[in-house]
């Protein structure tokens, strides 16, 4: 299985990000000094969201990776495939953002094989190169690659998780869900929702995320509140839409969707 990789270019309208903290700041500074950034946070806190409204910023395009199990070195870097004319080379997106500039942006790094990572290495300190030793280059990084990757610690165990000779080579970042008053205001904008409805999602996913008896995953993201309010601006009954984007995606089991469910009605009052 190949590399799922996606070349974004600058789009024609801004990228909406509202800042939590000085994550902008630390975010310029690393690219300034071509220092690679780790960002790490739970699934659907805006880690994505933050690396494309960055690449904006600095005028770059971001060569985005899903990082999965079967991730190898040559999805990332590239392999000699054969056409009408022979063999010849085809550079992989990480190689793609070395020659050319831009950000590699490697999402779920952890679901990535460790001898995979080890390519990052030689790019994630001083010496900023690629050997590619399938052509026998020694690639050195154009001035503007940025190396950039992100997990989600709550998936760690010891089977996955960063070795710390790669660990020890970026600029970590933390993210986490915003603060109510924040979350309110980015689930308005991105749902094109009334303020009001807005406190009451993200109240509602307050309580969702203090769940403990349940054993879930994942959470209440931020990017499933945006989901249920845009289907509430389009006249879906908000019931409807929180069972939909608040529950189902959380679980399959019959009594832990029940009980998300009493949540749910409890908050919206039905």
């Amino acid at each position: 299985m190949s590399a799922i990789a996606v070349d974004t270019p600058r789009p024609n309208r801004p990228v909406h990000y509202r800042p939590c903290g000085d994550e902008v700041a630390v975010f310029e500074a690393a690219a300034d000094n071509r220092l690679p950034v780790l960002i790490k946070g739970p699934t659907g806190c805006g880690k994505t969201r933050f690396v494309e409204y960055m690449a904006e910023r600095l005028g770059r395009d971001v060569h985005t990776v899903a990082c999965h199990d079967d991730l190898t070195a040559a999805d990332l870097v590239g392999r000699h495939l054969i056409g009408a004319h022979g063999t010849y080379w085809q550079d992989g997106p990480l190689t793609r953002a070395v020659r050319e500039g831009g950000i590699c942006y490697l999402d779920e790094i952890i679901e990535a094989r460790k001898d995979t990572t080890v390519v990052l290495h030689p790019l994630a300190d001083d010496r900023r190169i690629l050997p590619l030793d399938a052509t026998g280059e020694r690639l050195e990084a154009h001035p503007d690659f940025l190396l950039v990757v992100s997990y989600n610690p709550g998936y760690r165990n010891l089977m996955k998780g960063l070795k710390p000779s790669t660990r020890q080579r970026f600029v970590a970042l933390a993210f986490d869900y915003p603060s109510a008053a924040v979350e309110t205001e980015i689930v308005a904008e991105e749902a094109r929702l009334d303020r009001d409805t807005a406190a009451q999602l993200v109240g509602l996913a307050g309580a969702l995320r203090r769940l403990d008896q349940h054993d879930l995953e994942e959470s209440a993201s931020t990017r499933l509140l945006i989901h249920a309010g845009r289907l509430i601006s389009r006249g879906v009954n908000p019931l409807t839409a929180c069972e939909a984007c608040l529950a189902q995606p959380l679980t399959d089991d019959a009594v832990t969707l029940e009980a998300l469910m009493d949540v749910v009605r409890a908050h919206l009052g039905e």
